[in-house]
């Protein structure tokens, strides 16, 4: 059986090390699973998540030019178990009913896009306008 990329192996942990762990694999081949694609989760220490002598199943991700094998359970595990997102759920803030997607029509003609940009233009500049005269002070007088 030859090893090639993209092959789950069963394999017995030989030793661990800051950095990873080494697997022996089938045809007395050894292959390193580096502390990165252990878990999906962070891994602190390797010993937490494997043992010496513990039969692993591994996928081969890559066969560097010179013959090492680097393997991944994390891979793995999410090629079997696909993640989920989980469902977003409103930021609730005070009167803050639920976040609600704003709704956007495309303009049909370039007539429609046009209305839509002046319209949006004039709101901006209005507001742009009231936010630097209320941080003039009193009505714009001036000293003389």
């Amino acid at each position: 059986m030859q090893i090639e990329v993209g092959a789950i192996l069963e394999g017995r942990v030989t030793s661990i090390t800051k950095f990873g762990a080494f697997v022996e694999l089938p045809e007395n081949k050894t292959g390193m699973i580096h502390i990165s694609e252990i878990s999906t989760g962070f891994v602190k220490e390797i010993s937490d998540y494997l043992k010496e002598d513990q039969i692993v199943r591994v996928k081969v991700i890559q066969i560097d030019q010179n013959g090492r094998i680097n393997l991944s359970i994390k891979r793995l595990l999410e090629q079997e178990q696909p993640q989920q997102r989980p469902a977003r759920r409103p930021v609730q803030r005070r009167g803050n009913v639920g976040w609600q997607p704003k709704q956007v029509v495309q303009p049909v003609t370039f007539e429609e896009m046009m209305t839509k940009f002046k319209a949006d233009s004039d709101d901006k500049i209005s507001a742009l306008r009231r936010n630097v005269e209320s941080k003039r002070g009193s009505g714009g007088k001036r000293r003389g």
